[in-house]
């Protein structure tokens, strides 16, 4: 058994889906449409399943809060953008996590004459990785 539990424990949000106008396209920007975002957070559960006490870990509802905010707040070209954004900001106001995962995706969308069920990027920042 792996000694290190703070590279398998996880907090999960999936499919937290936000209105945003972000985009290359003027149609994007003006209608705006739906994102799909989730979140994986790798960290230590242990201290707080220990302890059943919310300060030993990550309260999800405040990475919603943010992920909402970045979502819907200031228009972006690129998924990629908003990705990065929702990363760092767990970072920087989560010590206790140590790497996160995060899935942005665009459903339904269009290129050219084909429809596609949707499109999606995803990341991994680790606390240590350099700028």
């Amino acid at each position: 058994m792996n000694q290190n539990s703070e590279n398998e424990d996880r907090i999960l949000l999936h499919g937290m889906v936000f209105h945003g106008r972000h985009g290359t396209l003027s149609a994007e920007r003006e209608l705006g449409q739906p994102f799909v975002v989730d979140v994986e957070l790798h960290l230590d559960l242990r201290p707080a399943g220990l302890s059943d006490d919310l300060e030993k870990t990550v309260d999800y509802s405040e990475v919603h809060r943010r992920a909402r905010e970045i979502v819907e707040g200031e228009p972006v070209n690129l998924t990629e953008t908003i990705a990065e954004r929702i990363a760092s900001e767990i970072l920087e106001e989560h010590p206790p996590v140590r790497s996160v995962r995060v899935r942005v995706a665009k459903p339904h969308v269009r290129l050219e004459d084909t429809v596609l069920a949707g499109s999606a990027v995803e990341i991994l920042r680790h606390r240590d990785a350099p700028a």
